[in-house]
């Protein structure tokens, strides 16, 4: 028997079921934000009191010190789940982070690329994700600059 005739085993699950896909990309803990959106290349000083998000800084400042910051779609909900937030966020480098003396960590961020979201990994101290870097998309070069010309043009001129 050769290996074309060998039965090929059955996924498990009912059949023609689809299979969800695995989850790839870098894994990065996840910071839920309640009332912002971070964009690249923003510098940006953010309070964070949530048990879960400062445990989530406290591992990133050990390490490389990337985050992914993710708005949530409901900013009063404070235990969110993976379902409350977006799956679209920008992957920032924590540049400073001070704990003040109610608990809470004043940490100042800078975005840096945005990214997807393609999965989460199962932990109980943090939200981690499995995300793919989205690229830039280059605009048309006539609105790039209708969108940075003043918005007051004077066709005339005065002279004294």
């Amino acid at each position: 028997m050769d290996e074309a005739d060998r039965p090929v085993p059955e996924p498990q699950g009912q059949p023609n079921e689809p299979q969800p896909a695995p989850a790839t990309g870098d894994v990065l803990a996840v910071l839920p934000l309640r009332d912002i959106v971070v964009f690249p290349h923003m510098i940006v000083p953010l309070f964070v009191g949530r048990e879960k998000s400062v445990r989530a800084l406290e591992a990133v400042m050990k390490e490389d010190k990337q985050i992914l910051l993710v708005a949530q779609k409901n900013a009063a909900q404070d235990d969110p789940s993976a379902d409350d937030i977006y799956r679209v966020g920008t992957v920032s480098t924590i540049l400073q982070l001070l704990k003040l003396p109610d608990g809470t960590v004043k940490v100042l961020v800078e975005g840096g690329r945005r990214a997807k979201i393609t999965g989460f990994r199962d932990t109980d101290s943090y939200f981690e994700a499995f995300v793919e870097a989205m690229p830039d998309q280059a605009a048309d070069a006539k609105e790039l600059e209708a969108l940075s010309a003043p918005s007051c043009r004077s066709s005339s001129s005065t002279s004294s």
